[in-house]
């Protein structure tokens, strides 16, 4: 990286120009991964929110956000990355107390989304791990049904 940035800064005082993408890591674009989750999104769930799932190239490996969820209603979260069978990344709930209600990744088997029914008002955490995954990007759909 500190090769990169005089490089870039030497760039400069000869007047050539280096885009400065080059010293940037590659962003994740999750769009076309929540774009893919929204196409699978099944009859009666309703949009609720999209996720950007960014594992900065591997230097994270737990992606985390809160939602409050409802009493008596069904939440879908799908998740999706450049593996068609999403491999590699593993969704987990978590009530307030941190107590794990449920995975995506059951019997050895990544499942590229996961079917929560609230029991009670509250936060939940949405937890994203990413596990011997081929890349670090993905993108994730929130949605419910009553």
């Amino acid at each position: 990286m500190k090769r990169k940035i005089i490089a870039y800064i030497t760039a400069l005082l000869l007047g050539c120009f280096v885009p400065l993408a080059t010293l940037v890591a590659q962003n994740c674009d999750s769009k076309q991964f929540t774009d893919k989750c929204l196409e699978k999104l099944p009859d009666g769930y309703t949009f609720l929110k999209s996720y950007k799932v960014d594992g900065q190239n591997g230097t994270k490996k737990k992606i985390e956000y809160s939602y409050i969820f409802s009493k008596n209603t069904n939440y879908l979260i799908n998740v999706a990355n450049s593996d068609p069978e999403s491999k590699g990344i593993i969704i987990k709930i978590f009530d307030s107390s941190r107590k794990e209600i449920a995975s995506s990744f059951k019997g050895g088997k990544y499942y590229s989304g996961l079917n929560f029914k609230c029991n009670a008002t509250g936060i939940y955490f949405i937890t994203f791990f990413f596990e011997n995954a081929r890349d670090y990007c993905a993108g994730a759909v929130l949605s419910f049904k009553r």
